[in-house]
C-alpha cells in the first residue's frame, strides 16, 4: 500500500491521489476493525450484556432477517423457556445484497418459521421477551416497520420486554463504516417508529 501511495504521489496526479488512497485504506481498515470488535470481542452475540437468565420467562421469541447468530445463545441462556425463532426476510421487499450473502453463509436455526414482516402466527400476548438483534433495520419502509412493531406489541406479554439491538446512523458509525452507516437508521427514526407502534423505551 505504501508503495502504491508513493508511486501515485510521484506521478502526474500528485498528492491528491496519495490522499485518496490513504482515505480508502482508512475506510477499509476502520470498518474491518470495528466489525471485529463489535461482533467478535464485545460479547454481543454471547449476550454478556443481558441480565442473568430468569426462569420466569416461559416464551422467548427471536426474530431475524435470515442471518441468525443468536438463537443458540438464547437457547443456552433461557434453558427452561420455549424458544420460537422467526425469519421475516422477503427477497422482494428486503433487497440489500449483503443480507442475501449472509443468508447463504449462515444456516437456519432448527425449526425457524418464515413469516412476513407484518404478521406472525402468535396469539395475543404469549411472548415474555422478544429479541431483534441487528435485524430490524432491514425493514426500510417506515410504514412496514411501524406495522411490524405494532404486531410485536400485540403478542408481547403485559410485563414483557422487546429488546432491539441496532447500529445507529450517527457520527461514530460514519467514522467506522463511512457510507455503509447510511444503511442504519437514526436514533430519531427508531424513536419515531416505537412511538408510532405505541411502545415505550426503557
Amino acid at each position: 500500500l505504501l508503495r502504491a501511495i508513493c508511486a501515485f504521489s510521484n506521478g502526474p496526479l500528485g498528492a491528491s491521489a496519495g490522499i485518496l488512497l490513504i482515505i480508502a485504506a482508512y475506510a477499509t481498515i476502520a470498518s474491518l476493525f470495528v466489525s471485529w470488535y463489535v461482533y467478535d470481542l464485545s460479547g454481543l452475540y454471547r449476550l454478556d450484556w443481558l441480565p442473568d437468565a430468569d426462569d420466569r420467562y416461559e416464551t422467548i421469541v427471536n426474530i431475524n432477517a435470515g442471518f441468525d447468530e443468536t438463537s443458540a445463545f438464547l437457547r443456552a441462556r433461557y434453558k427452561t423457556a420455549k424458544l420460537i425463532v422467526y425469519d421475516f426476510y422477503d427477497s422482494e421487499k428486503h433487497t440489500e445484497p449483503s443480507i442475501k450473502r449472509a443468508r447463504q453463509a449462515c444456516p437456519r436455526y432448527p425449526d425457524t418459521k418464515q413469516i412476513s414482516s407484518i404478521e406472525t402466527d402468535l396469539q395475543d400476548r404469549p411472548a415474555d421477551r422478544i429479541f431483534l438483534i441487528m435485524s430490524a433495520h432491514e425493514i426500510r419502509d417506515e410504514r412496514e416497520r411501524t406495522q411490524f412493531f405494532g404486531q410485536l406489541k400485540r403478542v408481547l406479554a403485559p410485563d414483557g420486554d422487546l429488546i432491539v439491538v441496532e447500529h445507529l446512523r450517527d457520527a461514530a458509525n460514519l467514522l467506522a463504516y463511512n457510507i455503509g452507516a447510511l444503511h442504519f437508521h437514526s436514533r430519531k427514526t427508531w424513536a419515531d417508529t416505537f412511538a408510532a407502534a405505541e411502545l415505550s423505551i426503557k
